[in-house]
């Protein structure tokens, strides 16, 4: 069976996971870190090189105060937890995303934690934190026009390769797969460039009841797909 090097997932469903039990959405995301963890060993194992989650959106800002702040303190324990996962398992952690409205504590811990592991030669994993695709391709183009107006490039140099540059991803390989569970069938403004050739895949299972068995299955309805060329997928 043919393993995708990159799989983005789509973290959806803690909250009604929580409430179909009784329990309040934060209890949900709780699980839904630990369900984090365990993918990311499992994905390991079956030999994916890097896997790119998404934690939190730009858009997440809108939800109750009481849920946020609940989410704010979850990540900071969640960045103390994935530093000792990482060294134990010599995985590279990547952040991606606006960082600039994040508290600076939690900034910090950013920091720490991939300076710590930036030489970690495991997975490859990525962190979606205050992140959107529209938001991420508009910092990319200030970010061109900018050395434009400085003169370090010219309007002419701007290529594909350039302005994949200067997106929060670069230096990563596209996503051969995505992952969306609890049954909702949109991208919700993930990835918008990176996603431009990836295989999507659906499934009702909500994110901290995914299980490796049900990563093994994302990964064969991958199999069944025709890409001939990596990344490119030939049409018609």
């Amino acid at each position: 069976m043919k393993i995708p090097q990159h799989v983005a997932i789509i973290l959806d469903g803690n909250g009604r996971w929580a409430k179909s039990k009784g329990m309040p959405r934060n209890y949900g995301h709780v699980q839904g870190a630990k369900t984090v963890e365990v993918i990311c060993e499992e994905a390991y194992k079956m030999g994916i090189q890097y896997l790119t989650v998404y934690a939190f959106s730009t858009e997440n800002w809108n939800r109750p105060q009481d849920e946020v702040d609940a989410l704010m303190k979850l990540l900071r324990n969640y960045m103390q937890t994935c530093l000792k996962t990482a060294a134990k398992n010599n995985m590279c952690v990547r952040v991606i995303g606006d960082k600039s409205k994040l508290d600076d504590d939690i900034r910090s811990r950013i920091d720490e934690l991939e300076k710590a592991t930036v030489n970690n030669t495991g997975l490859h994993f990525q962190i979606a934190l205050n992140y959107g695709g529209r938001d991420e391709i508009i910092r990319a183009i200030r970010k061109l026009v900018a050395q434009v107006e400085e003169g370090s490039i010219k309007k002419e140099d701007i290529t594909e390769q350039a302005f994949e540059n200067t997106l929060d991803t670069y230096g990563l390989p596209e996503p051969d797969l995505l992952i969306r569970t609890c049954n909702e069938m949109r991208i919700s403004n993930f990835l918008l460039w990176q996603l431009a050739y990836t295989e999507f895949y659906f499934t009702e299972t909500a994110w901290p009841d995914f299980s490796k068995e049900e990563l093994e299955k994302a990964i064969e309805s991958y199999n069944k797909r025709d890409r001939k060329f990596g990344n490119i997928k030939e049409e018609g």
